[in-house]
């Protein structure tokens, strides 16, 4: 089988890394990939988003499925336009159309999702720049802190947190009067503030059957001890201890079957992967957000820890026997830790020479943000790479990712020596 993955992530480095391990797997393409992506198959210089760039790559190729990593295309519906296109039509698409990608496009959709399914979550209301009043009121109903949502696709920055009332109302008209995050904020989601612990759950489902694959936490803040701007995320944990047990069966009766049924009873088509945040609050799981694909760094941990054949996997969703198949996971703990550049998330340089990467026998290295000339790898985005170990508990994989980190250098290098800690 020809595979084309759209990408140039950690996630997408993951995927290729877990893909290329399959016996069924012919050739791998990643566009546009990154300088680790290339290890393991040919990077294609093709924006994900530029849909007839895809398409002639598929067919110059003879691509034969397509696996989407990023949200952006799903939710502009490359998935719709391969089903559209009389020469793409019998091309495996793995991620879901763009009526199903709303999950992740539009908080306000996924809220009505949740809603009208009896999903746990926050108590909530959505507003535009003509309901601004009625959103300052609702403001002033709730308990601080004030949660505010750009309802679409910020990039992971759309979320605020605010402790001040004040702060909040000046932060909500700034997002829907100032465009603080452009077209993403043309409704804005309020919702009450849940106190708890945050986690990842994925699913893989080919709209019928599904697979619960590893659950994951992963630490957004750029500073220890949780504080400081939010990332895409600086590093993660997979098994989560408090996800065992009853929690568990909790997470799959009141969100996961409920998820999957709500989406056949609304008549929306979904293939390919859910992933639902979760917060746990006194015992009890509340739905965060969905996203329509996997999460980063989340992916680097889950995947190295998923035994069964990936390739296998997309092609039960691809023909709708994905129930057939089987799903086998390792019992060992895998942490990752992020490497980033200095001074993200904010202003950062990239273009540093990256030292010391082959120096780690113990530990997979996933390039997130890199790029290459020649046999020289530089840095090319705020996070740089995930430092992946396993061990037979979390403080034992954490030993050995910050082992392997030591022998890795690049100008303005910065990580959190804090990941895991609060679950040990």
């Amino acid at each position: 089988m020809k595979i084309l993955l759209l990408g140039s992530g950690g996630r997408e480095h993951a995927l290729a890394w877990k893909l290329s391990r399959s016996s069924t797997l012919d050739a791998l393409f990643i566009a546009p990939g990154n300088a680790g992506t290339r290890e393991f198959g040919d990077n294609i210089s093709v924006d994900p988003c530029d849909f007839e760039a895809v398409k002639k790559v598929v067919l110059e190729k003879g691509i034969d499925m397509v696996v989407v990593g990023p949200e952006a295309p799903l939710v502009a519906g490359i998935s719709d336009f391969f089903k559209a296109d009389e020469d793409l039509k019998n091309v495996s698409v793995i991620g879901p159309n763009k009526e199903a990608s709303q999950l992740e496009g539009s908080k306000d959709f996924a809220k009505d999702f949740m809603n009208r399914h009896n999903i746990p979550t926050a108590k909530h209301k959505t507003f535009t720049k003509d309901t601004i009043k009625e959103g300052f009121a609702f403001l002033e109903r709730l308990k601080a802190p004030y949660v505010l949502k750009a309802d679409g696709l910020a990039a992971g920055k759309g979320v605020l947190i605010l402790e001040d009332l004040h702060e909040a109302k000046k932060e909500f008209s700034s997002m829907l009067l100032d465009n603080k995050f452009g077209g993403a904020g043309a409704r804005v989601v309020i919702e009450e503030f849940l106190k708890g612990t945050e986690m990842s759950t994925f699913v893989l489902t080919d709209g019928d059957g599904f697979k619960v694959l590893p659950e994951a936490k992963d630490y957004k803040r750029i500073g220890e001890g949780d504080t400081g701007l939010n990332t895409g995320g600086m590093g993660a944990v997979s098994p989560v201890p408090f996800a065992e047990g009853k929690f568990s069966d909790k997470v799959y009766n009141q969100i996961i079957v409920p998820t999957i049924k709500g989406l056949k009873a609304d008549g929306i088509e979904y293939n390919g992967f859910i992933f639902i945040g979760i917060i746990e609050v006194a015992g009890e799981p509340y739905v965060i957000e969905y996203n329509c694909r996997l999460g980063d760094p989340e992916t680097e941990v889950i995947l190295p820890r998923l035994k069964s054949d990936l390739v296998d996997l997309f092609e039960g969703v691809a023909t709708q026997t994905l129930s057939e198949r089987d799903i086998e996971f390792d019992p060992r703990t895998a942490t990752t830790v992020m490497m980033v550049s200095g001074g993200y998330p904010e202003a950062y340089q990239k273009g540093k020479m990256i030292y010391g990467l082959n120096a780690a026998n113990n530990s997979l290295i996933f390039h997130a943000g890199t790029a290459s000339d020649g046999p020289a790898v530089t840095t090319a985005g705020g996070r740089v790479l995930a430092v992946t170990s396993f061990g037979k508990d979390i403080e034992d994989a954490l030993e050995t990712s910050y082992a392997t980190i030591e022998n890795i250098e690049f100008e303005g290098a910065y990580y959190r020596k804090d990941i895991g800690q609060d679950l040990i």
